[in-house]
């Protein structure tokens, strides 16, 4: 974005999402000020400029969170959609290096590019640039990738860094000697809190919901929608906050945990876990 002039003492642009000042008459980066001098912060050319720059800031939230959408449903999206939005660098920054799987065997590598004709490049495991010409495509939740090993230690070799994260997404797979009827996780369970205030704060600003005493989060796997839930109590009745366990329903049926399909797994456990995670932990008095 260019310099633009505020009067015959200033210029004024967008850089790295900051509104900065320069003298007008230094155009060299030298002359750039680092914060903006108090006489032109109430100028409506900083104001706009700076509504601007917080409005590009949402909308690349909102890019990576659909991103994020399409690659935890792994719903199939049309390539000639990825290839209208590849311009914006908001949603270039979102898609980049997202593995994509086309619709014939061996069509999966990390996404690079995408042309107005709706084809698509990709870096496939040999390393090699090769075109996509699928007419749609879907970025498979990471516990649905069948060789997620490989294309982590391959993206480590390409200093691969994802927007939005996927391949060193954590996942957790279902063990196989679970009890048939089972209907709940106690792994992550009570996680102690300072308050059930703290415990709902940590759950809203990981993006889940709080209500009816539990954390709740929608998953969509293989056509169906789950929610997995973690109950936290009552906020009325308790006095601090704690987690309890973890289970998942399917519309107002609750689930046996054979019935949990995979990503609704994964994405469940990863909740369970990040609330475990922000718990409260007694200092250690040992000698």
């Amino acid at each position: 974005m260019g310099w633009l002039a505020v009067d015959d003492t200033y210029e004024i642009a967008l850089v790295e999402g900051q509104v900065v000042a320069r003298s007008a008459s230094e155009t060299s980066p030298a002359g750039r000020l680092r914060a903006l001098p108090g006489e032109l912060r109430d100028r409506p050319e900083v104001v706009e400029l700076q509504r601007f720059a917080e409005w590009l800031e949402r909308h690349a939230v909102e890019c990576a969170a659909q991103v994020d959408t399409w690659m935890v449903s792994s719903l199939p999206v049309p390539a000639g959609l990825l290839a209208r939005v590849w311009p914006d660098e908001a949603w270039r920054s979102a898609l980049r290096d997202v593995v994509v799987v086309g619709e014939g065997p061996g069509e999966v590598g990390f996404l690079r590019d995408a042309d107005d004709s709706g084809e698509l490049r990709v870096v496939d495991l040999d390393g090699e640039t090769v075109r996509l010409c699928a007419r749609t495509v879907t970025m498979p939740h990471p516990v649905l990738l069948p060789e997620l090993d490989e294309l982590r230690v391959f993206a480590a070799e390409l200093g691969v860094v994802q927007g939005v994260e996927q391949i060193h997404r954590a996942t957790w797979r279902r063990p196989g000697d679970i009890d048939a009827d089972a209907e709940t996780v106690s792994e992550f369970s009570g996680a102690e809190y300072g308050s059930w205030f703290h415990l709902s704060a940590r759950a809203a600003s990981l993006g889940y919901k709080v209500a009816d005493g539990c954390v709740t989060g929608r998953i969509r796997d293989g056509g169906r929608v789950f929610t997995a839930s973690v109950d936290i109590g009552n906020p009325y009745y308790d006095e601090g906050g704690r987690t309890g366990d973890l289970s998942w329903c399917h519309g107002r049926d609750r689930l046996r945990l054979s019935e949990v399909g995979p990503v609704a797994w994964s994405e469940g456990m990863r909740m369970a876990a990040a609330l475990h995670a922000g718990r409260t932990v007694a200092a250690d008095h040992t000698a």
